[in-house]
């Protein structure tokens, strides 16, 4: 019964959806910038994923034959192809930009600063304070619904709950060209998170056959026009969101199940399974076409991929207590880093926010500023350190050639042959920099003190940019984050057992599951995940250790990031779980100070757009009479539906007994609309018969 007007589709609705009792100057939806920080829209809707056994629905069925199903599943089948393609070219894109940008900022510092370090610093503020500026200003002024990583809000609409604008076209394109800017740009948030709103928002265009307000559209793609049909596209763009984010096309299909979905199916599970395969192929076609140099900087930095195959291959049982040291400390910052982003969103969604978007462009050019200087100034504090022997490692290329970046960077050293240690996180990609992190039989490339200061500073500031009007990601501020104590415990570990069994690099990886397990509390889904992006399935045991410590001892303190930011943007997403002091409660209980706005399973149309306009409820129960006078609930019918019925001026089911169809007579009103004092009034003429 959905049509192109529908809510959910585009952000759209029928043209008189807004029947209310509000004064006719009165907003009915909160401004673009308060939907981008969270707050609850009225036009917020609970989404019907069931299938309604009616009287339309099973005539519909009975006309449709076997070759109209055949199409209509070889066609899921086709925008689930479509789907993996399409997101696998938009995190290439993403990718691929960022690289450049990147590389063309550093390259451009690099080059000044052989002449002034100061002139160095402006050019690489500049360049970072552009690429910021593009994405801020995507987004306050053309979709703000991309602010942010888009994942409570997709995980809110996959559980029922639809808010207007997140899976528009143009937040699409915001949150791809923004994402682009922010992390290009050198923001502490990452590109990953966008990703999965991005596949998300890829299903849902396609779904819809495209765009009407853009007229980028085609009728025969729109095909699937009801809630649950567009629930399992959109379950396929974020599984490929992941599988395009991490190369981790399984890690995509539990990412789904376990942390956005709360309802499943074995047809489903295909469908995703087969949509990351996609991605993971694209993706891989497109990084065998760029090896050549054909994408200018990619071909250095590239896909998340940390292959540390070649590092501790076995482990003794003493070092399983440090093991779970970093799974205690995962959980502890962990649990600390969402308490911290909640104070700070809050404080800036109620006080900063609310002056407007030329406050938020200028909180994230200051944010900005501040990072910018931080990187470049705090390597310069660094005492630079000699470069590996390349009797011992040949395979070491240290320091890099000015046009090449990953390990040993020669920045503000006064030997050829020193790299500053700090210099090879800041002045490289996210991504580079994890790798550098995650590097295997490098013992001593960091001191203790750089590492030390990075954390301080990486988190701190993570924890200020993220709730900025930017699109941003958490998943490799915590990677980064978590692999820089690791690698702290890994030294330790190191000096105490003076083996060279021991490597520094496992335990980065294992104190970046750690922090994610703190702070998102994702656990078989996370877990796949690392082990796929590093290409060892001999640390399996250890990251499944990290992980359940860490989700542990973060449980005892608050609720996972995902989860909190749902409460936080007021998301109404019920939990798996009810509260102890709701397992005595009843449904009276909960409208006892409310009367129930309910219908008749035959009611006149002129009490329907009462009830529409002097009420905001999306759903309404319909109620009959027994034989016995008893009444009782036969069913719920949303607003939506309502609208839909009254537009399309027709009546499903008329007769006096559910389910007899005989002698259906098909009837029509005539709703006449206009305005007084820009008010809404409606003149219901009588049924006739058609």
């Amino acid at each position: 019964m959905q049509g192109k007007d529908m809510p959910g589709v585009n952000g759209g609705g029928p043209m008189w959806k807004q029947l209310n009792n509000e004064p006719p100057d009165s907003p009915t939806h909160y401004s673009d910038d308060e939907l981008m920080l969270g707050y609850r829209d009225r036009g917020m809707e609970s989404l019907d994923y069931e299938v309604v056994e009616s009287v339309a629905y099973r005539e519909d069925q009975a006309q449709r034959g076997i070759w109209h199903h055949a199409s209509y599943v070889t066609l899921k089948w086709t925008f689930a192809l479509l789907i993996g393609i399409g997101t696998g070219l938009a995190a290439f894109f993403i990718n691929i930009a960022v690289e450049n940008f990147s590389g063309w900022k550093f390259a451009a510092t690099f080059a000044v600063m052989k002449h002034s370090y100061f002139l160095g610093l402006v050019v690489y503020i500049a360049c970072n304070g552009a690429l910021v500026f593009s994405s801020v200003y995507i987004v306050t002024q053309f979709a703000p619904a991309a602010a942010g990583s888009g994942i409570p809000e997709i995980k809110a609409y996959l559980n029922g709950v639809d808010t207007p604008g997140i899976l528009l076209f143009r937040t699409l394109i915001g949150k791809i060209l923004g994402s682009i800017g922010s992390v290009g740009g050198g923001l502490a948030l990452g590109k990953e998170g966008p990703l999965v709103h991005t596949g998300a928002c890829i299903a849902s265009v396609l779904g819809q056959g495209g765009s009407t307000k853009y007229n980028a559209n085609w009728r025969w793609l729109r095909r699937f026009k009801n809630d649950r049909d567009r629930r399992d596209l959109v379950t396929c763009g974020c599984a490929a969101g992941v599988a395009a984010a991490f190369r981790s096309p399984v890690g995509g299909v539990l990412f789904a199940l376990e942390e956005v979905t709360s309802w499943w199916r074995s047809q489903l599970l295909w469908r995703v399974f087969f949509t990351s395969a996609v991605v993971a192929i694209v993706v891989r076609t497109a990084m065998g076409w760029c090896k050549n140099g054909k994408c200018g900087h990619f071909s250095s930095g590239g896909f998340i991929i940390w292959d540390i195959s070649g590092g501790q291959d076995d482990y003794s049982f003493y070092e399983l207590l440090p093991m779970a040291m970093l799974g205690a400390i995962g959980g502890l910052l962990g649990a600390l880093f969402n308490q911290l982003t909640i104070w700070i969103s809050t404080w800036r969604r109620n006080v900063l926010h609310r002056q407007g978007n030329r406050v938020m462009i200028i909180e994230v050019l200051l944010v900005s500023l501040i990072t910018s200087i931080l990187s470049f100034g705090l390597p310069m504090m660094t005492t630079c350190k000699p470069c590996p022997d390349p009797a011992k490692y040949p395979d070491v290329t240290c320091p890099l050639p000015s046009s090449n970046y990953g390990n040993y960077v020669n920045f503000f050293c006064s030997n050829e042959n020193e790299y500053n240690d700090l210099a090879t996180i800041f002045f490289n990609t996210q991504d580079d920099a994890i790798r550098n992190l995650f590097s295997t039989n490098t013992p001593n490339e960091y001191t203790t003190r750089s590492l030390l200061t990075f954390l301080v500073m990486f988190f701190s500031l993570a924890v200020l940019t993220f709730g900025t009007a930017v699109p941003s990601g958490q998943f490799v501020p915590g990677i980064m984050i978590g692999a820089t104590y690791g690698r702290l415990v890994g030294i330790l570990v190191v000096n105490a057992s003076r083996k060279n069994s021991v490597d520094e690099g496992t335990y980065a990886l294992l104190g970046a599951a750690s922090f994610l397990g703190g702070s998102m509390r994702m656990t078989v889904s996370l877990c796949v995940i690392m082990v796929e992006i590093t290409n060892n399935l001999q640390l399996l045991p250890l990251i499944m250790l990290v992980l359940l410590i860490s989700k542990a001892v973060g449980d005892a303190f608050n609720n996972g990031f995902y989860e909190e930011q749902v409460k936080l943007r007021s998301l109404p997403l019920l939990e798996s779980r009810p509260q102890r002091f709701m397992r005595t409660l009843a449904a009276k209980d909960a409208i006892s100070t409310r009367k129930v706005v309910q219908f008749s399973r035959v009611s006149k149309v002129s009490q329907i757009v009462a009830v529409l306009r002097s009420t905001d409820h999306n759903g309404f129960p319909v109620v009959d009479n027994l034989d016995t006078g008893e009444p009782v609930v036969i069913g719920l019918i949303l607003r939506s539906y309502l609208l839909v019925l009254l537009q399309a001026k027709t009546d499903f089911q008329h007769n006096s007994l559910p389910g007899d169809i005989r002698g259906q007579i098909s009837f029509r009103f005539t709703i006449y609309f206009g305005c007084l004092d820009c008010g809404i009034y409606v003149l219901c003429h009588g049924l006739h018969k058609s």
